[in-house]
């Protein structure tokens, strides 16, 4: 069903064509520039969109945002450690104890958390980053209190079952091999990075060494869990209709006998400064060449993260992007070109992502990519690509406070990663006052050749003897 509309579609469009008389194509029009957007980011601040902070004496923080529109609640539990705070030898055990909070605690036996959770019309889900590990819920507002029972329990006395451990391991790993060993964006993700970071903990990849998941024990998972799932290295976040204080009272009495764990130390990051291009080829079966490349970019809680999201925009947002235009429908080279600036507390990555065509290499498209870069560098946006960035990214911010579930995530983004949840109204504002001056600052600072790192595709022959750089 899904391959006969877009099919019939087609051939309604073929036989129209047809009977159209061949014309010379019309000359492209320039479009009208956009509209700055004002209306509807101006309302969101602290008096139209309040938000209040709690602290219980376990140190564990609540943000709370009251909206009665729909009888629904989200609660999200965003704890502070990802895989940069990891160590050599246990890597990936952040991204497996997002998996373990659903094998078993104290009074919910494993499996079973899910289907109480689902028997009362509710629904979770869970991420791993860098940074954080978070967990949300949707539920209705009248059953809010299930949620509160469930994952106070977990974080108070999670399982740990060896039998568990062993089984949810072997899930991990099957993981592992679908989203980075069998995927050839998972390969070259994972080596660029890899490549690019020599002393720091961004250059190992979230999901883990495969080695390393076959190492952890569960006294590596014992202390993992007292240190970093401790109330006072968790941000709760509720959204929606109820009324704040029965909900601090229900928390209260879920989390409040949790106790407090000495404050985790920081994470190391020894990163030295990248002083020349590093390269890494992947060889592995393909049709076609691809590759990614990577920028050294400034920590989110920089100012110049809000000119990097406006650059990556502009550059590969849309098909009438600058790498879309250029290597996708002008020269034909590429199948896809991509950009990506990944907000996260350390410096990072500015990344690049092409997709070859079959016969074209990826040489080809470096030359390309760059000859974009340079122009970019050199003359900077036009006023129309400034502005319908800024208005794509508002729009964005603003479509992601419609619903409980992402109101929550926004809030404990801010309060986390930049360091306040205040910092979240800033946003419209902070992307408006970009300039045309700043974009071509920051990036004649970022997309400096020295400090960039190649990950190329090389397909292997078909006999698999070697790779046909």
């Amino acid at each position: 069903m899904r391959l006969s509309i877009p099919l019939a579609l087609a051939l309604v469009a073929l036989a129209a064509n047809a009977a159209v008389p061949l014309a010379a194509p019309r000359p492209k029009q320039p479009a009208p520039p956009p509209r700055a957007v004002t209306a509807p980011t101006s309302a969101i601040t602290a008096a139209t969109f309040p938000i209040a902070k709690h602290q219980l004496a376990n140190g564990l923080t609540i943000l709370t945002h009251e909206d009665h529109s729909v009888p629904t609640v989200t609660f999200w539990q965003w704890f502070k450690v990802g895989s940069r705070n990891e160590q050599p030898g246990i890597t990936g055990i952040s991204h497996f104890f997002e998996h373990m909070m659903f094998n078993g605690s104290k009074n919910v036996a494993p499996k079973e958390y899910d289907r109480i959770l689902e028997s009362n019309g509710g629904y979770s889900n869970a991420f791993t980053s860098n940074d954080q590990t978070a967990y949300y819920e949707d539920i209705a507002s009248d059953r809010v209190g299930v949620l509160f029972e469930l994952d106070s329990d977990r974080m108070a006395s999670l399982s740990l079952l060896p039998d568990q451990l062993k089984s949810e391991i072997e899930v991990v790993k099957e993981e592992r091999r679908l989203r980075t060993d069998n995927s050839i964006p998972g390969m070259l993700d994972e080596q660029l990075y890899a490549t690019a970071f020599v002393a720091g903990p961004y250059g190992w990849p979230v999901i883990g060494w495969m080695k390393d998941l076959e190492r952890i024990t569960r006294e590596d998972c014992v202390e993992y869990f007292r240190t970093y799932y401790a109330p006072n290295n968790c941000i709760l976040v509720v959204a929606g209709h109820f009324d704040t204080k029965t909900v601090l009272a229900q928390i209260e009495k879920a989390f409040g006998s949790i106790p407090a764990q000495k404050p985790p130390a920081e994470p190391f990051d020894s990163e030295p400064e990248q002083r020349g291009e590093r390269r890494v080829n992947v060889l592995y079966p393909a049709e076609a060449e691809s590759f990614q490349i990577g920028y050294k970019a400034p920590g989110v809680r920089g100012d110049d993260v809000w000119v990097l999201d406006v650059i990556s925009t502009i550059l590969s947002r849309g098909e009438s992007s600058r790498l879309h235009e250029a290597l996708v429908v002008d020269q034909q080279i590429a199948l896809d070109a991509s950009s990506y600036f990944g907000t996260r507390l350390n410096p990072g990555l500015f990344e690049f992502a092409v997709e070859m065509r079959p016969g074209k290499t990826a040489a080809d498209g470096e030359r390309a990519l760059q000859a974009v870069l340079d122009k970019f560098v050199k003359d900077g946006p036009t006023d129309r690509e400034l502005q319908k960035a800024k208005n794509i990214l508002e729009a964005r911010f603003v479509k992601g406070l419609k619903t409980n579930n992402g109101v929550g995530e926004a809030i404990a983004f801010a309060e986390h990663v930049l360091g306040d949840y205040k910092r979240m109204y800033e946003t419209p504002e902070r992307y408006r006052r970009v300039t045309a001056a700043d974009v071509k600052r920051v990036a004649k600072e970022v997309f400096v050749s020295t400090r960039r790192t190649v990950a190329v595709l090389v397909p292997e022959s078909r006999e698999g003897a070697g790779g046909t750089p």
